[in-house]
Parts: structure tokens; sequence; C-alpha cells
């Protein structure tokens, strides 16, 4: 059985769809905020160095993410 794909893990310029939100309370309703909604489409625009940030863009807006917060969005390709 294959891994479910997490935002963390998209490869630079590739796009999918977020299918759903593993988060408490508080960082789902943020991450909500900022446009990462199941149904969404998301690209991998760059990744930062080392464990630093990923720039990625949702719908038509550019943002930077934690890596943290990212793995706690799986995706579908």
């Amino acid at each position: 059985m294959r891994a479910p794909l997490r935002l963390v893990d998209l490869p630079r310029g590739c796009r999918a769809t977020v299918d759903s939100l593993t988060a408490d309370v508080g960082l789902q309703r943020r991450l909500e905020a900022l446009g990462l909604r199941p149904g969404q489409a998301v690209q991998m625009l760059r990744r930062g160095w080392w464990a630093g940030p990923l720039h990625i863009r949702v719908g038509m807006t550019e943002l930077m993410l934690r890596r943290r917060d990212a793995a706690r969005v799986s995706l579908v390709a």
C-alpha cells in the first residue's frame, strides 16, 4: 500500500489537490484561512534550504509555509 502524499513531500513544480487536513483546531483554521481547504489546487514553487519554509501557490495566492505545518496537509495527485 502506498503512503499518502503530503504537501511537504510534493516535488518542486508539481501540482496536486488538497485531500484533508490533520491538525488541531487552531492550526486547521489557520491553514483554511490561508486557502488550504479540501478540493483546493496547490503547486510547489520552491523549497527553502535544509528545513526552511516552502513557497507554494494556492489558487491565485502565493505563501510561505513551515514544513511541519505542510506535513499536516494530505494531497491527491
